[in-house]
């Protein structure tokens, strides 16, 4: 009987983009620019979330 691998579900916040690089405008030295890397606070940075079922069990 073949296994099916479960897909995980993705931020409905961030759309599976968990972390992105923001320009800060001022450069370094060498010439590259500054940036801030931000990561979506729903996923904590991995761009995938999990069943509402299992959120709920984790809570308690």
């Amino acid at each position: 009987m073949p296994q099916h691998a479960r897909i995980p579900r993705v931020c409905r916040d961030c759309d599976g983009f968990a972390t992105a690089a923001i320009t800060t405008g001022t450069r370094h030295r060498d010439g590259t620019r500054a940036t801030l890397r931000v990561t979506c606070p729903t996923c904590k940075g991995t761009g995938h979330t999990t069943p509402a079922a299992d959120l709920a069990s984790a809570e308690r």
